[in-house]
């Protein structure tokens, strides 16, 4: 039986486009990311690294361009945050049904932009939909690595095959599955968080369905 559902952020609740970054990028200089690229990029997103530090990378790199240029430039990746999942994950919440705990790939920047888009008010209503809240510039750990599942899996001390965690990123969703965690790769564009228990059914029993017009 399912008892906590473990979400991605990123196209599963907001929506984002993942090429703008690289067509932005180029217009800035950068055709492509080299192997030190790559490891800053992992270093910002665990926190290891400032959003100063990050930038200034950057700066040396594309010369002529500001801070602000490359943070518009790294944003980019950001869309907008349907209100209809955010009423959806708040009746979820109100369901009290299951344990919602966020996991999240992001960093500092993308967090200020998704808070500048969506208000502070709309964050925080997200926000407190969940019982746990990792980011991982906070937890300094990151998805695919199996010591960030871990670590959801002690500190809660949850059965993985009590788990459904969803992620629009098929190498997350693997590494989840080796651990014995149910996991939906979901699609984005094609399919929608909101349609959970309608395409997760075999997951759930009927009356682990929250009776909600939101739901």
């Amino acid at each position: 039986m399912i008892k906590t559902l473990i979400f991605d952020f990123g196209d599963v609740f907001i929506n984002l486009d993942k090429e703008a970054p690289y067509i932005e990028m180029r217009k800035l200089g950068i055709h492509s990311f080299s192997n030190e690229m790559v490891e800053i990029n992992k270093r910002y997103e665990t926190g290891i690294i400032s959003t100063s530090a990050f930038l200034d990378f950057y700066c040396k790199i594309c010369l002529n361009t500001s801070k602000t240029e490359l943070s518009e430039a790294w944003n980019s990746i950001i869309l907008d945050f349907p209100e209809y999942r955010l009423k959806y994950i708040e009746a979820l919440a109100t369901s009290k049904k299951y344990q919602l705990i966020l996991l999240s790939n992001t960093n500092d920047l993308h967090i200020e932009k998704v808070i500048k888009n969506m208000t502070i008010e709309r964050f925080l209503r997200f926000k407190n939909c969940f019982d746990a809240f990792y980011l991982s510039q906070e937890i300094h750990l990151r998805k695919p690595n199996s010591d960030i599942y871990n670590f959801v899996l002690d500190t809660h001390q949850i059965n993985p095959k009590e788990i459904l965690f969803i992620d629009d990123t098929k190498e997350n969703t693997e590494s989840a599955k080796k651990l014995g965690i149910h996991s939906w790769n979901i699609i984005p564009k094609k399919e929608d968080i909101v349609d959970l228990f309608l395409l997760k059914k075999d997951l759930f029993k009927r009356d682990q369905v929250p009776n909600s017009k939101n739901t």
